[in-house]
């Protein structure tokens, strides 16, 4: 699903809800799913078991995430038990704790159609955010175009330990886009604050000019300024009534200090991008030095967070690719992607690995060093219950290789990923389905995959530059064994580490 078709369908499922509970503001309580469908998703070896994903149902955007009290907290939009926020917390990144829905549509409200996603608001004592609320409207007056639907900026704040319930207030904080401007979407607003001003960033874009985040700044966080565009991108020259496709839309930027540059992130043309450069603090303008794809995968919407320990972790959305009948009959679709840490390498670009805590997690690690020997070591080594990680180092120069992952079951082995190594003009290269991605050797010439396997999900991540998360749905409903294969000289690997992942749950439901 497509963000687009996901916004309808929350917008939608947000007003059946609304008219279920009458006029009265909705109130989630704590649950789980049917006995039934519980017994149904523990046995499906399609859906991770050490990802984060709700009980049941559809998993969307990550919102405000934030490391509060010392416990990590990830909002992400839901379906089951109703739309809104949902909420998991940890102390450790990997082990999660689901609580009450955070933050739901009000009946007759400003948010009454759908609580967009949004980013920390820093203010005060307690956990405050900045959102974006939807309702539907007459064509004239709508911000989404086509679908009728009008989006507004608010702030919610909560005053618990636990982040349980986020109190609206009374009225949006920037209830249209700026006066004057023909924009082409106004929603995903992020904060941050800098001696006693706050500023706020906003998802838009003009009609075929291109993307933009429009600023905002205040000293109260209750009468906003608009500024100018705090980044502007280029329309790609198409048309759609869905202006993310062309370019003339991003959506979920997020912007932050990185070492001593500023990165920026947006989702547009059915991607995330990356920019570093440098903030202009008296223009209050970003310039991009420079830029890349974040994830060439099933990966759209992420947002970031600082840690207590100055780390700063980026979730995404990871989507379904499958059809919409087998979502269906599954009864869950998508996931939170394993929480990423961002750094900067000595050449200004971004740098994403995995947190390392989901290392406690590994079992039965075999370690394969190259040479002739290495097949028959191989041939013993494979990943159990379809979640495990492995870590590969090879050579790289004009001799071809490659890395597979099959799954053998009772009714036959299938391939789940293949990884082809070349050289394209010179350049090395991976081939990853219809990707063709950059590697990047040391100094010795060596290149590292490391890929996350969990049920149908698959996150590859390429010398730490490069990232691609797959979908893998092989028709075989049982766990079997995942076989790793080395296609290629044994010369050209040096090394290569197989771990099962134990699950975080007994019955993926991550809690």
């Amino acid at each position: 699903m497509n963000r687009r078709n996901f916004l309808v369908s929350t917008a939608a499922l947000a007003l059946q809800t609304c008219i279920s509970h009458a006029s009265a503001p909705l109130q989630s309580k704590s649950s789980v799913p049917e006995p039934d469908l519980i017994t149904k998703l523990m046995r499906d070896p399609l859906r991770p078991q050490y990802h984060l994903l709700p009980q049941a149902g559809f998993v969307g955007d990550p919102c405000a995430p934030r490391f509060f009290r010392g416990e990590y907290h990830v909002f992400f939009h839901g379906s089951f038990d109703g739309p809104g926020w949902h909420h998991a917390k940890s102390s450790d990144l990997v082990h999660w704790n689901h609580l009450p829905i955070a933050l739901s549509p009000t009946p007759g409200g400003y948010d009454s159609y759908g609580t967009f996603t949004g980013g920390v608001l820093p203010v005060g004592d307690g956990a405050s955010v900045v959102y974006t609320g939807v309702t539907k409207v007459p064509r004239s007056k709508e911000t989404i175009r086509a679908e009728e639907l009008r989006e507004v900026q608010c702030i919610a704040t909560a005053m618990d330990n636990d982040i349980r319930v986020l109190k609206k207030r009374d009225k949006p904080i920037i209830d249209a886009p700026p006066p004057g401007l023909r924009t082409t979407g106004f929603r995903d607003p992020f904060s941050w604050k800098e001696g006693d001003t706050w500023y706020l960033g906003v998802g838009s874009g003009f009609p075929q000019v291109g993307g933009a985040v429009l600023l905002y700044r205040s000293k109260d966080t209750q009468k906003w300024e608009y500024l100018h565009p705090l980044a502007q991108g280029v329309w790609n020259g198409k048309s759609f009534s869905n202006p993310v496709p062309n370019g003339e839309m991003w959506e979920c930027p997020d912007f932050f200090p990185l070492g001593d540059k500023h990165v920026l992130i947006y989702s547009t043309e059915y991607t995330t991008r990356w920019e570093v450069g440098t903030f202009d603090r008296k223009q209050l303008r970003f310039h991009s030095e420079k830029k890349g794809i974040l994830d060439d995968g099933a990966y759209y919407a992420p947002r970031s967070m600082s840690d207590g320990n100055g780390r700063r972790i980026l979730w995404g959305w990871i989507q379904e690719t499958r059809p919409s009948t087998a979502v269906k009959e599954a009864g869950w679709s998508g996931c939170i992607s394993l929480p990423r840490v961002l750094t900067l390498n000595a050449s200004g670009e971004l740098q994403i690995g995995v947190a390392p805590e989901l290392g406690s997690l590994r079992r039965n690690t075999t370690t394969v060093n190259g040479g002739a020997d290495s097949s028959d070591t191989l041939s013993r080594a494979v990943i159990h219950n379809r979640a495990g990680e492995i870590l590969c180092t090879f050579k790289t120069g004009e001799d071809v290789c490659g890395l597979e992952l099959q799954l053998r079951t009772s009714v036959g082995t299938t391939s789940l990923i293949k990884i082809d190594y070349a050289q394209t003009n010179g350049r090395p290269f991976v081939a990853i389905g219809d990707k063709l991605l950059p590697v990047s050797p040391d100094e010795e010439g060596f290149s590292t995959l490391r890929l996350w396997v969990d049920g149908s999900v698959i996150e590859t991540f390429i010398d730490n530059k490069r990232v691609i998360t797959t979908r893998c749905y092989p028709t075989a409903m049982e766990s079997g064994e995942v076989l790793v294969i080395w296609n290629g000289s044994p010369n050209l690997l040096k090394s290569l580490s197989i771990s099962d992942i134990k699950p975080i749950s007994h019955n993926r439901m991550t809690t």
